[in-house]
């Protein structure tokens, strides 16, 4: 392949991931967080809030007639989640951060409560999806759909600068002195070891994120305007039927998933979602999963909930013609939905070495520019672009880290003294987040890259910490860890941004002095001998001066 062709596909490589990785480090460290969000929730939730009550399933449909019967503000949505297979919960949200719940106590008479389950890892998804871009959700959504089109093509060059080396270079890491080539090597077997991965997120998030934009334009200028309302005319799911006649009764529960289970026998529902369920257009989305396949969020079905009817089959488990078995694979692949808990493990790790595929890549920017500066063995200054680049590179990353671990330790440690945690986890991440950027750029890359590292060991030890608390001094409010493999995780965690921090530390003092991550003591030192007998803060302006002189 020519040179040129090289260095070109090598610019396009460079600029698509810097503009796009901080972004996007953001996006995969928030996506493993949640490939366990199910367990964050029980983690950060009050046992006195996630014990439901539950009712045998027999008794659902009596349930659901006497809570919209007292109740009609939950007719809109509520959720009939089923436990062990013959038990049911039902609960509706009346407020934000709210849920309420009704069941029968043991003389059928209606009983509910109001509690407020944590929020944290709803939160840490959002997150996820628009990499906390200030605005709506649509606009955090659309933003990140163009990240990744940039993301996608930076893959595509990459591939391509490192054909030519691939044999050699792929299962080489070379540590050593050479920081740049250190870096590379990491930053290679990465990026082509997880390649499959990548693709499949960078083109997912570009249909998520842009779908929406695309087909608004397409109704504009290709249907004049038709194409909305076909698409929910053809949908059950968003349409209402016209008509003000009386509605007959729904089936009760269990009836409807017999007729689920006769269509899909393999598939697992986990909880049948009522809309409008006193309106026309009324349906009932049945959720569930079978690990067998690629379906779309584990599987679902939408049902007509009066005459058991399927509105829509296609995403069950083994159903559908090939364009939504493709959209399931194409869904499924992206959030993990498939395979049990060994998936949602590799998809943690896939997602925790995305990250650090991005984060190596900010690093393999700073030391290409080290190497283009002087080469004749006296200090250099190096470009203000590389220091500000080094602060960024700490502060956006940790900055991310210590926000998803505080705001997820401030769902259990708020909970006794606040009314509503749910206001406060946005609260919580964005001032940490902004505070560890605002050090960065203020303390500069080499110190920012000891301090931040060790703040989010202290972050990330909150989580298990607020647990252990909660063991020994109930009397604080907090409880005991009811999901400890949060509390593992997270302790490994915090070790792991512990030494990153001690590692960090010894660089700092026994690295090239004319690095970026050199403290400015050592590079004022280093630079002190380079005119003798001049004035020292003359003969610094002057280096600057011919340093600026030469990169110009």
């Amino acid at each position: 392949m020519r040179s040129d062709v090289l260095r070109a596909y090598k610019a396009i490589h460079t600029w698509t991931g810097i503009v796009s990785g901080l972004l996007l480090f953001i996006a995969f460290y928030a996506g493993a967080v949640t490939m366990f969000k199910d367990a964050l929730t029980v983690w950060a939730t009050p046992p006195a809030a996630s014990a439901q009550p539950a009712v045998p399933l027999a008794q659902a449909d009596a349930l659901i007639r006497r809570t919209l019967a007292a109740h009609p503000e939950a007719q809109p949505y509520f959720t009939l989640s089923l436990a062990d297979g013959d038990r049911a919960r039902l609960s509706w949200p009346p407020a934000p951060g709210r849920q309420e719940s009704a069941w029968l106590d043991a003389r059928g008479q209606l009983r509910t409560v109001v509690r407020a389950p944590s929020d944290a890892a709803r939160f840490v998804d959002v997150l996820h999806m628009t990499a906390g871009i200030p605005g709506s959700y649509a606009v955090g959504m659309g933003a990140m759909g163009v990240v990744s089109l940039l993301y996608g093509l930076a893959l595509v060059s990459g591939v391509i600068v490192l054909l030519p080396t691939l044999a050699k270079d792929l299962f080489a890491l070379r540590v050593g002195k050479n920081l740049k080539r250190m870096w590379l090597d990491v930053h290679n077997a990465l990026g082509v070891l997880s390649l499959p991965f990548h693709l499949v997120m960078a083109l997912s998030v570009v249909a998520f994120g842009l779908g929406d934009y695309v087909s608004g334009v397409q109704d504009t200028f290709v249907y004049d305007g038709t194409l909305k309302p076909l698409l929910l005319r053809q949908n059950p799911y968003y349409a209402s039927a016209p008509g003000t006649a009386a509605l007959p009764a729904m089936l009760p529960p269990e009836r409807l998933l017999a007729r689920v289970r006769q269509r899909a026998p393999r598939f697992v529902p986990t909880a049948l979602v009522y809309r409008h369920a006193l309106a026309p257009g009324r349906t009932v989305f049945v959720a569930g999963h079978d690990d067998r396949y690629l379906a779309r969020d584990g599987g679902f079905a939408l049902m007509d909930p009066a005459t058991g009817a399927f509105l829509n089959d296609q995403f069950l488990p083994g159903r559908g013609n090939g364009w939504s078995a493709a959209t399931s694979a194409f869904y499924a692949l992206h959030f993990g939905s498939y395979g049990g808990a060994v998936v949602r493990w590799c998809y943690f790790f896939l997602g925790l070495a995305g990250a650090g595929l991005f984060y190596t890549g900010n690093l393999l920017w700073i030391e290409s520019r080290r190497r283009n500066q002087r080469p004749d063995g006296r200090p250099v200054l190096q470009r203000r672009a590389a220091f500000v680049l080094a602060a960024l590179t700490v502060g956006v990353p940790l900055g991310c880290v210590c926000g998803v671990s505080l705001t997820i330790a401030a769902g259990k440690l708020l909970a006794p003294h606040v009314g509503n945690p749910h206001a406060w986890h946005a609260g919580v991440y964005y001032a940490t987040f902004a505070a560890c950027i605002a050090w960065g750029l203020a303390r500069g890359g080499a110190r920012a890259s000891v301090e931040l590292p060790a703040l989010a060991a202290i972050a990330t030890a909150a989580i298990p910490a607020a647990s252990v608390i909660g063991w020994l001094a109930p009397s604080t409010g907090l409880w005991a860890s009811t999901a400890p493999g949060v509390d593992a995780v997270a302790a490994l965690g915090a070790l792991g941004f512990g030494w990153i921090a001690t590692r960090a530390r010894r660089r700092v003092a026994t690295g090239g002095a004319d690095s970026v991550w050199s403290l400015p003591a050592r590079r004022d030192a280093q630079a002190a001998p380079a005119c003798p007998g001049a004035d020292r803060a003359g003969a610094r302006a002057g280096d600057r001066a011919g340093d600026h002189a030469r990169n110009r």
